[in-house]
């Protein structure tokens, strides 16, 4: 995305529409007035009272209209500035070092934070967020300014698949086209059924990597349960992929979530040709039998059940693991799992690079971008409340992490 560099004094206030003066002195700087979601934003207040208190805040509403607010007091150093990259809030809605903190612990303007998840607005067709950041001392307003937040770059382009004319329900998202090849995702979500989120999918590929969501139940062409789900599924989603103008068919990996995490590694395992790598969230390291009703077999290879229980073999894996996990989830042991996964790539001497990353107080909910107020229990569309466990800024370091390091592996694959 193009960049730019936004710097907003009160004098600039003059020129500058949205921004509120209040002194002639105090300077909020943000280098980015327009930014992917997952991109960190620098913001700097300079010509503050040297020694004094003051407050930053940031504000956003949601897609239905109501308005969300975080806000941070800290005090300006021996220069007048506070600089949130390094700077320690003394209170706020978050209470580490963050440059980033005002973005995700913002709170809902009633209810519990850890009960909702902010959901940006959707302007032409796409989610943008607008956010509002100030600068506040003794109830004054001294400046303002605002961003925004886009979860898709421009040239981004998106296609429907149907059982009916594909054999897949999905949705293809490809990068504005550059004539190479890279490397793809096949994205799979979780116990929730239908497409994953399309927000995870249009920020991988803004960031140049097509991306393949499937849906695999729960949705219009695919059983409405979880129950006896072909591998063969999967590896034909990879095949459609592998065949796509933009992908590198050599450097295809499988990002899967919770549930998904299984199929993710059966697949990469069972399907070395056609997967070159997984990325496991909140993962199971064994197979699991069907849902919301118990009593049958999840996935099946050949036309015969998987064993519940058994172990997800990793020995025919081709390409690098990236496992990422709570220590505090309370759907299951995915810390455990995670661990189990990158032991079993040990004993099997695996030579791709393969790394867990946990975080023990986070909880399920770990997949996806960082920088937007998540909480920790949802409403799922299948059984209902559903408490993920963890803890905002837990998970927040999960997500961060996790992220970077998916980013990272896509990366390392791009010849």
């Amino acid at each position: 995305m193009r960049r730019s560099r936004l710097t907003l004094t009160a004098a600039a206030c003059l020129l500058a529409a949205g921004c509120t003066p209040g002194t002639a002195h105090v300077t909020l700087t943000v280098d980015e007035a327009v930014t992917l979601a997952d991109q960190q934003v620098h913001v700097k207040v300079t010509g503050a009272p040297a020694g004094k208190p003051l407050d930053v805040g940031a504000e956003a509403v949601d897609r239905d209209g109501r308005k969300w607010h975080g806000q941070a007091t800290f005090t300006a150093d021996d220069h007048g500035t506070v600089d949130l990259d390094t700077a320690k809030p003394s209170a706020g809605s978050y209470h580490d070092t963050d440059g980033m903190g005002l973005f995700w612990s913002m709170n809902p303007p009633d209810g519990s934070p850890d009960d909702q998840s902010f959901l940006p607005p959707v302007e032409n067709g796409q989610a943008t967020e607008h956010l509002d950041l100030f600068v506040d001392r003794d109830g004054k307003r001294l400046a303002s300014t605002t961003i925004t937040r886009r979860w898709v770059a421009p040239g981004v382009t998106a296609k429907p698949l149907t059982t009916a004319k594909d054999k897949l329900t999905g949705l293809y998202v490809a990068p504005e086209p550059d004539g190479a090849k890279h490397p793809a995702v096949l994205l799979l979500g979780g116990s929730e059924g239908g497409l994953p989120p399309p927000s995870s999918t249009y920020l991988l590929a803004s960031h140049g990597y097509p991306v393949l969501d499937l849906a695999y139940f729960h949705a219009p062409g695919v059983p409405q349960d979880l129950r006896e789900i072909p591998l063969e599924y999967f590896a034909a989603a990879a095949q459609w992929l592998s065949k796509q103008p933009q992908v590198d068919p050599a450097h295809v990996v499988v990002l899967g979530t919770s549930f998904g995490s299984e199929p993710a590694l059966l697949v990469a395992d069972h399907f070395p040709r056609l997967v070159h790598g997984a990325v496991l969230i909140a993962p199971g390291a064994s197979v699991t039998g069907s849902f919301p009703h118990p009593g049958g077999a999840a996935w099946t290879y050949r036309g015969k059940a998987l064993p519940v229980n058994d172990p997800i073999p990793v020995d025919g894996v081709s390409g690098p693991v990236l496992a990422v996990a709570g220590g505090s989830d309370l759907t299951w042991d995915s810390k455990q799992s995670a661990e189990l996964i990158m032991l079993r790539l040990d004993e099997a001497h695996s030579t791709f690079p393969h790394e867990a990353v946990i975080v023990d107080a986070a909880g399920h909910g770990v997949g996806g971008a960082p920088y937007l107020p998540h909480g920790t229990k949802i409403n799922h569309p299948i059984i209902g409340p559903y408490d993920l466990g963890g803890s905002r800024p837990a998970n927040e370091a999960a997500l961060r992490q996790g992220w970077a390091k998916t980013l990272a592996l896509l990366a390392s694959l791009q010849r």
